[in-house]
Order: C-alpha cells, then structure tokens, then sequence
C-alpha cells in the first residue's frame, strides 16, 4: 500500500496572516495615495507578493521604476512582519491541532506548501513547527500557484507519490495546483468558491476523525 502524505497550505489553512496581509498592503496603497478594500483584497488570495504589488499598482494606476517597486515589495514585508511579530498560539485557526495531532500519532508524514517567505517564523511563534516533516515556502519555489511546484516539492521531501497526498487549501489556486499534481484537493473556506475542490468545509471543525481515516485509507489504495 502507498504511503499517504497530507500538505497544508498555511494563511487562511493554519493560521489566518491574511488580515495582516491586508493591513500591510492597505497602509502602501495609503502612502501611495489610493484605497485598497477587503473586496480587492481577495484577488491577492494565494498569490507571490511580487504579483500582489503587480495588481495594487494596477489598481492605484501608478506606474514604478524597477527600484521603486523593489523598496516598496520590502516595506510591505517589514510592516508584515511588525505585525505577525506579535502572532501566538491564539491565531490558530479552530481544531487545527486536533488534526495534526491525529495525523501524527498515525505517523502520516505532514509537510506545509505555502507561498509565504514567513512561513517557517509564523509556525516558531505558534508552537506548530514540530508537526511538520517538511516545509516548503516562498523561498522554496520559482513558480506560483497555481503551478503545482510547490506541492510537488513536499511530496518529494515526504518521500510520497503526488496521487498519495492530500493537500488543504484556501485559495483557488493553491486547489488548481493540487489538483494539477493529481493531489487530493480539500478546499477550507467557500465551497462556491472552491468548487474545485475534491472536498470542501468551512474549516477543520467540520473535519472528523473519521473522514481523515477516510483520506488515509483512500489514498493508500490509489
């Protein structure tokens, strides 16, 4: 039988960094003259942040030099950073270590796929790092989601077939990208929205014991 693998996506998946995402991006938009709502927000979902400072300058109608943009992407991620620095145990999202801990007294091997390059300090402050084998981020990758580069790499570093794992998601992409690894996808957030998805909850409450007994046998059998 197949060894199965679970990956996590981390902001909106694990922990939810979006807000701070957004507070940051917000205070640029400021500075540099313009609004940047919640609504905009939401096309930034699973996105590098070189595509996100694309898409604001797109919206704010500004035009950059090559060193402008560059300081900009820099000071959006010290103020990112000011505000995670402050990040504990509480932001995890709900019944997250219950699952974790599931997965890990079966020995399933659980490895982070995440665009964030601040992936690996968020799960220092909230205590979460030791769960996973294997972590693949931002500094990890050259392609974004939806390519499935980054899902790939962590079945790699599991030691698992792409068919043999499952992935959690809450963006779009990050579930196109599960699913072009031929990945289980499980979309956490909107099913109409990540109508994608293999399977889709609200978020782990609605996750049972049970059903990651299911994902596990089912997977062993591909």
């Amino acid at each position: 039988m197949e060894k199965v693998g679970f990956i996590f996506d981390l902001d909106g998946v694990i922990v939810d960094t979006a807000k701070y995402h957004y507070l940051a991006w917000r205070k640029l938009a400021n500075e540099l003259g313009f609004e940047f709502s919640e609504e905009q927000n939401e096309l930034f979902k699973g996105v590098s942040r070189k595509r996100c400072l694309e898409i604001l300058l797109d919206i704010g109608e500004i035009n950059a030099t090559q060193e402008q943009f560059d300081s900009w992407m820099i000071g959006k991620n010290l103020d990112y950073l000011a505000y995670i620095e402050k990040m504990d145990a509480n932001e995890i999202l709900p019944d997250v270590p219950r699952v974790l801990d599931f997965l890990k007294k079966k020995n399933v091997p659980i490895a982070l796929g995440s665009a964030s390059k601040n992936a690996r300090p968020i799960l220092e402050k909230v205590n979460l790092i030791s769960y996973f084998d294997s972590i693949v981020d931002g500094n990890s990758v050259t392609k974004a989601k939806p390519d499935p580069e980054v899902f790939l790499i962590a079945a790699n570093n599991l030691g698992v077939n792409a068919s043999s794992c499952v992935v959690f998601e809450d963006a779009v992409a990050g579930i196109q990208a599960a699913n072009r690894a031929k990945m289980t996808s499980v979309g956490i957030g909107e099913s109409n929205i990540l109508d994608e998805a293999a399977y889709n909850f609200k978020d782990f409450t609605e996750i049972s014991n049970s059903f990651l007994e299911f994902l596990l046998n089912n997977n062993q059998n591909k």
